[in-house]
């Protein structure tokens, strides 16, 4: 493909079903389609010019339907949904990101009716426990197979590589941090005691989401955290040394090393297994 529009011959093989194209190539084509009236206005001279056959069913399909189009009533005005929405988050995102937002304001509220152990203190805050699982749970659910309806779809089409990963994490950190960042501010916590584990903790789960899916990454990470991180906090009864200020700087190598991951593998995420 050049740097504007797709080759003649590039168009003329995917006008005869793609034959001799890679499977690659022909997922480039079909994206760029999408967003190129110039080539699909060549696509169907190429169609009608090298594979007649198709034309004509095309033809005859559309004569019998075009007079059962033209008398159905015109269907109820919906409102729609702004285009720029539908490319960064799916409809089966909302009640999980509503989820999210609902357990940050909990866990507010028990940090503030506990009393609120300050940046250096030794009592435990939920906020802490919490922020860098909530947005990984948010990834899950919206690669999830059996919460998305339209899973096998989104799965299969011609973006769902890297860039559509990053849309939804985007979609959920979007929803996460700002909630986070008040419940931070109500309880004394300082931001980057927060932040950077929850922003390490979700590229973790992208980068291994590139090897063995998504989903199955955030539920095994969020797994550990839980063994390793609350439950021995919960039991002693003070905050693990991961969540303090001293370890920060383990954090930022973690938020590093995934961010290098996602970027050296991100042709990974292009493979249906990604979206496990």
């Amino acid at each position: 493909m050049s740097v504007e529009h797709a080759s003649t011959r590039t168009i003329e093989a995917y006008a005869r079903g793609a034959t001799g194209l890679p499977d690659d190539e022909v997922w480039a084509v079909e994206a760029h389609l999408e967003v190129c009236p110039v080539c699909r206005d060549r696509l169907t001279a190429a169609v009608g010019a090298g594979v007649p056959a198709v034309a004509s069913l095309v033809d005859a399909v559309w004569s019998g339907l075009e007079p059962q189009v033209a008398a159905a009533p015109a269907p109820p005005s919906r409102r729609r949904r702004p285009a720029w929405l539908s490319r960064w988050a799916t409809p089966a995102m909302v009640p999980w990101l509503a989820m999210a937002a609902a357990v940050t304001l909990a866990a507010l509220l028990l940090d503030l009716l506990g009393g609120s152990p300050g940046p250096g203190s030794a009592g435990i805050s939920p906020v802490l426990l919490l922020a860098p699982v909530l947005p990984v749970l948010g990834v899950a659910a919206s690669w999830a197979r059996g919460l998305d309806p339209a899973y096998e779809l989104t799965a299969s089409v011609p973006r769902a590589g890297l860039q559509l990963v990053l849309r939804r994490t985007v979609a959920v950190l979007a929803v996460v941090l700002p909630a986070l960042l008040v419940g931070g501010w109500a309880t004394g916590v300082m931001v980057a005691q927060w932040l950077l584990p929850c922003l390490a903790f979700t590229t973790a789960t992208l980068a291994l989401g590139g090897v063995v899916g998504v989903t199955r990454a955030a539920v095994s990470l969020v797994a550990v955290w839980a063994a390793v991180i609350v439950a021995p906090t919960l039991a002693d009864g003070r905050t693990a040394a991961a969540l303090r200020t001293d370890g920060l700087p383990v954090w930022g190598l973690i938020l590093a090393l995934g961010l290098g991951v996602v970027i050296a593998r991100r042709g990974a995420y292009s493979v249906l297994g990604a979206h496990r």
